[in-house]
């Protein structure tokens, strides 16, 4: 089965072709992904409609370039898919409206994939890849979560944010310390040069007992800390700063990851989203991990982030486990809030049939 998949929901637009293999193995035939990091900076963040229009301009020839990257043309697709959500509106009609156009000019079925279930999936590209069921944890954007996953659209969630996510807090982090958009990555840089132990930082929740997350407090003293600092912030400061903060929200990720894993009596562990290719993140995760003899499995670092091939990954996933409730009269629509929690199986959808293309 192969499978061309289109991921629109924010600022980057990605295209995949990926195939399942009898074996239930997914294989990379071709990737493409444009970030529009660049032309959102001067913002401070993503402007929906430069993103819907952006969209519009890079689809098709990102699907043309995948295409020759895999020595495939459209005829060789079986199943087209899409994210349907969550995301911006305008963003996701473009994806879906590409996608689904295509399925009917090409007579294939298509298929919304959420956008959280492909990177939860993701790390199913990599080698070796997890087995159900295990404990994830899911730190893309605005959303971290911990779940229980017992099989493809079998999500059982443990814990998750109150208010803002770990991305939030590394991305608003950043813009107080002028760091810029996306500020995350820019923030575990600087990191690399500061001193954590220069400021003491709260760990919101860490001894609540519960699974559930909370950053809004960590990102109130951080700008407490800005203020106190005033015109004295300088470079070291900053790094000192941005040590600190992320040495908190990493505390706080992994202590309750491992609470998970102890809860469950699970011995598998799986990180997703784009806080999950932090490397203080995966080198604490990897230790912890390894003192309690679990596992910790990560998508590829060039997956981490939002890209075509988790949604192409997904839809063949869900296709094979007879749970794509396709389309081919060209009718979509796209769910900018979509709890992922919706699609977990229930009752006479225990023991499906694989989808029939």
């Amino acid at each position: 089965m192969k499978v061309l998949g289109f991921e629109s929901s924010c600022d980057e637009t990605g295209v995949a072709l990926l195939e399942l293999g009898a074996d239930g193995r997914p294989r990379l035939l071709g990737e493409a992904l444009h970030s529009q990091a660049r032309m959102h900076e001067a913002y401070g963040g993503v402007v929906p409609e430069l993103a819907s229009r952006d969209h519009i301009r890079r689809v098709l020839p990102l699907a043309r370039q995948v295409l020759a990257q895999a020595g495939a043309t459209l005829a060789d697709v079986d199943l087209v898919a899409y994210t349907r959500g969550p995301g911006l509106a305008g963003a996701l009609l473009v994806g879906a409206g590409v996608a689904v156009a295509l399925a009917a000019a090409l007579g294939r079925p298509a298929l919304g994939v959420h956008h959280l279930e492909g990177h939860l999936l993701s790390p199913f590209l990599a080698e070796p890849a997890p087995q159900f069921p295990f404990v994830a944890l899911l730190v893309s954007g605005g959303h971290t979560q911990l779940l229980r996953v017992d099989g493809v659209g079998r999500y059982e969630l443990l814990g998750e944010t109150i208010d803002d996510a770990a991305g939030e807090a590394f991305d608003k982090t950043a813009k107080l310390l002028g760091l810029g958009y996306p500020g995350g990555p820019a923030l575990a840089r600087l990191a690399d040069f500061g001193d954590e132990s220069s400021f003491s930082l709260p760990r919101p929740l860490l001894a609540s007992g519960d699974l559930d997350f909370s950053f809004a407090g960590l990102k109130t003293a951080v700008l407490n800390q800005v203020k106190r600092l005033g015109s004295n912030v300088c470079y070291q400061n900053r790094a000192d700063l941005a040590a600190a903060t992320q040495a908190a929200i990493v505390d706080v990720l992994a202590a309750k990851s491992l609470r998970a894993l102890e809860r469950t009596g699970l011995e598998r562990l799986v990180v997703a989203g784009g806080v999950g290719a932090n490397q203080r993140l995966r080198g604490q995760l990897d230790a912890g991990a390894g003192r309690v003899g679990a596992r910790v499995h990560y998508p590829p670092l060039a997956l981490c982030t939002d890209n075509g091939a988790m949604i192409a990954l997904a839809a063949a996933m869900r296709a094979a486990s007879g749970l794509a409730q396709t389309s081919r009269d060209g009718a979509f629509d796209v769910r900018p809030r979509w709890p992922l929690t919706e699609l977990t199986l229930q009752g006479a959808a225990e023991h499906p049939a694989p989808m029939a293309l």
